[in-house]
């Protein structure tokens, strides 16, 4: 096939539009695969902000949980008077009812003023500082049994932690009479309560 001169300005319109159409293809290609990276790209953002919102929800769900669990255990421990101010009035009037109820002798108490206690070995006490009001305790006896007894209703009838450190224990040598029933034995106990202060309280 045979061009002559004439043909050349109809195959320059031709190339001209060959090429127009190659360059108009190669951008529409280049467009469409910077969207498609750019769509892929927002896609992986959004999968990440929904898997991080999923665990904000589970953490929330979690905290709620354990905020009613640990609500009521500390609620609990305010109602037996362990977290909180110094109960040294109501130790007080709770030893004089036991008094009342005759489970010894007689005995005498003293109940210190509230201190820092610092337990041996450290241990962490969290957001709590733990409080230590030692008390001593005298005690006239007929008998060892009425000592665990007593000190059993100390626990469970006198809101606290009391925590016993030991008992020393002798014979006693008294004359019973009409007005003294008979000590057989003096017991001095040595511990004292426990009482957590929460450092956020106010003060």
């Amino acid at each position: 096939m045979k061009f002559s001169r004439t043909d050349i300005p109809l195959m320059r319109l031709s190339l001209a539009a060959i090429c127009a159409s190659a360059l108009l293809s190669g951008a529409i290609l280049y467009g469409s695969n910077r969207y498609a990276e750019h769509n892929q790209t927002e896609l992986l953002n959004a999968q990440r902000q929904l898997n991080d919102a999923r665990k904000r929800l589970s953490d929330a769900r979690n905290d709620s949980e354990n905020l009613s669990v640990y609500s009521a255990e500390y609620s609990a421990l305010e109602g037996q008077n362990i977290i909180g101010d110094d109960h040294r009035l109501d130790w007080m009037e709770d030893l004089e009812k036991l008094r009342r109820q005759n489970l010894v002798v007689d005995f005498r108490f003293n109940i210190a003023p509230q201190k820092i206690y610092a337990p041996q070995p450290a241990i962490d006490s969290g957001n709590f500082n733990i409080h230590y009001s030692e008390m001593k305790l005298q005690l006239d006896l007929l008998h060892e049994g009425q000592l665990l007894r007593f000190l059993d209703a100390l626990r469970s009838q006198i809101k606290g932690q009391y925590q016993l450190e030991g008992c020393k224990l002798q014979r006693a040598e008294t004359v019973a009479n009409a007005d003294t029933p008979m000590t057989n034995i003096r017991a001095e106990c040595s511990g004292g309560w426990i009482t957590l202060k929460n450092r956020s309280a106010p003060q």
